[in-house]
């Protein structure tokens, strides 16, 4: 299947060689997400939530074993919120993500934190994001995947000429562009059909990663004093 072909079709934008992001994918340790307009369109209630779908769910999940398929080890994941947000809050621990960020204006903040606690380097991160606060991660990430909202092309195309994204979505927040970036990246990575396969049949090795995953205790911070703190009760 020629993936590239596949996803130009679609509307995607390879800004990065299609080589060059298989090699940059091989390199990844951790994948890190924005929320708002990134698992959903940005709209917010009156309490400030916003929602995710299950179709991007399931794409972070076959994401996380393509890459336990590759490595035989989990990988590092993580979101980084400017708000604090109840359904992302539910998410992260549902779905046994390492971490959640919340309320963190400064966004590198978070990303160094979560690179020394784990050991690794910001070129080890892949990142999915979808707007100005999430500059500064995307400067340093090894492979940046960003959502095209299409209401602005400029920001895209600032992004473009600022060499801060690797792929840009055809698909908007609310049209499931995490479920195209984490097809994309298991097509790239070799592992697409194993891992529906495996999911499908529920495999012994599946099991095993899902048993690993399911021991993650997702941790939950915040911001005081502009240092990354532990939140409590959550």
């Amino acid at each position: 299947m020629d993936v590239e072909k596949l996803y130009t079709e679609l509307g995607g934008k390879f800004i990065t060689p299609v080589h060059q992001i298989k090699n940059k994918l091989g390199t990844i340790k951790a994948f890190v997400f924005d929320w708002d307009g990134v698992f959903n369109d940005g709209t917010k209630n009156a309490s400030g939530g916003s929602n995710f779908s299950e179709i991007d769910s399931m794409g972070t999940n076959l994401l996380r074993y393509s890459h336990f398929l590759k490595a035989r080890q989990l990988p590092i994941t993580a979101i980084i919120s400017g708000e604090k947000n109840e359904t992302a809050l539910y998410f992260c621990k549902r779905e046994c993500f390492n971490y959640s960020f919340f309320k963190v204006g400064n966004k590198m903040l978070a990303l160094n934190y979560l690179c020394e606690k784990e050991n690794i380097k910001p070129h080890e991160v892949a990142y999915f994001f979808d707007d100005v606060l999430d500059l500064s991660i995307a400067e340093v990430c090894g492979l940046r995947i960003l959502v095209n909202q299409q209401s602005n092309p400029l920001f895209s195309a600032y992004c473009i000429k600022n060499k801060v994204v690797d792929y840009l979505t055809a698909s908007g927040g609310r049209n499931y562009a995490i479920r195209e970036s984490t097809e994309l990246l298991m097509g790239l990575n070799d592992t697409l059909e194993n891992v529906i396969t495996a999911r499908k049949n529920v495999t012994s090795d599946y099991k095993t990663y899902i048993e690993k995953r399911n021991t993650v205790q997702t941790a939950f911070y915040t911001v005081a004093e502009n240092k990354i703190t532990q939140a409590e009760g959550l």
